[in-house]
């Protein structure tokens, strides 16, 4: 059975400035934290289809520290997609950034895959709490 996370987060910004967030490597390095030490996690991501990149950070005793992932969709400002594997799960994370006026931008999120309960509560905690750090680099 596959499982899939929805998810929505309004910010204050422009589309164009969360798209850039999502879509920048050193911009990504700062939201897109290693949940357990705070560090970046650094990559090599580029929005571009079929580019293949890697997000790495300190391997735990859990977890290698490196996602895999493979570019699937670029529809500049409005979507994005691709695969994100790592720990034996391989999913597909898609962005749909929808401009809702008055300065707000409504960012979701879907990945689809997830194999379990446990995995899919973990993505959960950690999209919540990444897109919390995406706030505070929109802000700067």
């Amino acid at each position: 059975m596959s499982l899939t996370l929805s998810l929505d987060f309004q910010y204050k910004t422009s589309i164009e400035k969360l798209w850039s967030a999502l879509t920048d490597s050193s911009k990504l390095a700062k939201w897109v934290v290693n949940i357990h030490t705070g560090q970046a996690m650094e990559n090599d991501f580029k929005p571009v289809v079929g580019h293949q990149f890697q997000f790495r950070t300190q391997p735990t005793e859990w977890w290698d520290g490196i996602v895999n992932g493979e570019v699937l969709i670029v529809d500049a400002p409005n979507r994005l997609s691709y695969t994100w594997a790592s720990g034996g799960e391989k999913h597909t994370v898609t962005w749909t950034l929808q401009d809702l006026g008055d300065g707000k931008v409504n960012l979701h999120l879907e990945q689809t895959g997830i194999s379990s309960e446990p995995a899919l509560n973990g993505a959960k905690y950690g999209w919540s709490k990444w897109c919390g750090e995406l706030e505070k680099v929109l802000e700067q």
